[in-house]
């Protein structure tokens, strides 16, 4: 299977990452929280894509590729162009240093994310290992 971001075979495999990885139930453990990734269209990304990611404690609940927003009502919410998103999981962009220059919006609890930065940075990890190709 090919991981190609963005695309439905990648979130199943960050899925099954997330869900497999010791180091990653460990480190997100009171992780309480499910979120949008919004990918805006741009560069090699012809539409948006949102993916659903069903987060708690340590576990990924359940995935899917969104086709109508008010579907899910996430705690959070991240919104950027695919090119800072391909950025982060190339190893380019800091997470933590995206969202508060706002190269990623977050939508929800900023304070909850600051509390949780292993967990934020965990988690970006996972992406990373199971992403074999960028779009």
């Amino acid at each position: 299977m090919s991981d190609i971001f963005p695309s439905a075979s990648w979130l199943k495999s960050f899925e099954e990452k997330l869900n497999s990885d010791q180091r990653y139930a460990q480190i997100a453990a009171r992780w309480e929280g499910d979120m949008y990734f919004l990918i805006e269209a741009e560069g090699n990304l012809a539409e948006p894509i949102t993916m659903y990611l069903d987060l708690w404690h340590g576990k990924c609940r359940g995935t899917e590729m969104v086709t109508d927003i008010a579907s899910h009502n996430p705690a959070f919410s991240l919104r950027a162009g695919y090119t800072n998103f391909a950025r982060v999981l190339k190893g380019e962009l800091d997470p933590m240093q995206a969202m508060l220059t706002r190269k990623l919006d977050v939508k929800g609890n900023m304070a909850v994310m600051m509390r949780n930065v292993p967990t934020v940075l965990d988690f970006v990890r996972c992406a990373r290992e199971i992403t074999s190709e960028i779009l």
